[in-house]
C-alpha cells in the first residue's frame, strides 16, 4: 500500500503511537508531541519531536490542549474497548474546531493468525517502507466502526478515503 502524506495540519500535534518509526513526527517535527506505550519504540524513533511515555487512554494533557490529533496505524494495536477509551481521551484534549487524522487498516480476526500491511510511505524529502501486524484476541477493526466511534462521541466525518484493507478518516470536533 503506498501512502502520501503532506505537511497540511497546522498547530499543535499529539501523535498516538508515535513511536517505531514516528512517521507523523517525521513530517511534523517540532509541531508533535508523540506518546507510545511503549519505551523501546519511543527509543526507535527518531529524535526530531517530543516524545513521552503515556497510555492513550490516560492523557495527561488538560482538555483542549491540541490543534489536531493523528493515530497512524495505531488503533489496530488496540482492543475494541481501549479504542474506545482512547478515543474519548482524544476528543477530550481536541480544541474545539480542531482535527483527529486517523490512518489504519480494516483487521480481521487476528486471533489464530497474525494480521499484517506492507506500507510504502511517501514524505515530501524522503519515502520509507515498513510493516505494521498484530496478532491477538479482540484486535478487530472496521472502517465503519471507527467512524461511528468518533461520531458517537460527537465529531463530524469530513473527509474518508478506503481501499480493500486500508482507510483514512478525518474529523472535526
Amino acid at each position: 500500500m503506498n501512502i502520501v502524506l503532506k505537511n497540511d495540519i497546522c498547530g499543535k500535534i499529539l501523535d498516538i503511537g508515535g513511536g517505531g518509526e514516528g512517521v507523523i513526527g517525521r513530517l511534523y517535527k517540532k509541531q508533535i508531541v508523540a506518546i507510545d506505550n511503549r519505551q523501546e519504540e519511543l527509543d526507535e524513533a527518531p529524535d526530531c519531536f517530543d516524545k513521552q511515555l503515556m497510555d492513550a487512554e490516560e492523557l495527561v494533557f488538560p482538555d483542549e490542549t491540541f490543534d489536531a490529533i493523528t493515530a497512524f496505524y495505531s488503533f489496530m494495536f488496540m482492543s475494541t474497548e481501549t479504542r474506545i477509551k482512547a478515543a474519548e481521551e482524544m476528543v477530550r484534549v481536541l480544541k474545539k474546531g480542531g482535527e483527529i487524522h486517523i490512518w489504519d487498516s480494516e483487521v480481521p480476526n487476528a486471533e489464530k493468525e497474525p494480521f499484517c500491511v506492507d506500507l510504502k510511505i511517501f514524505f515530501p524529502e524522503e519515502t520509507i517502507k515498513t510493516t505494521y501486524g498484530v496478532m491477538g484476541l479482540g484486535l478487530e477493526q472496521s472502517f465503519s466502526k471507527t467512524i461511528d466511534i468518533f461520531q458517537n462521541l460527537g465529531l463530524t466525518c469530513v473527509s474518508e478515503n478506503k481501499n480493500e484493507k486500508n482507510f483514512y478518516l478525518k474529523f472535526i470536533k
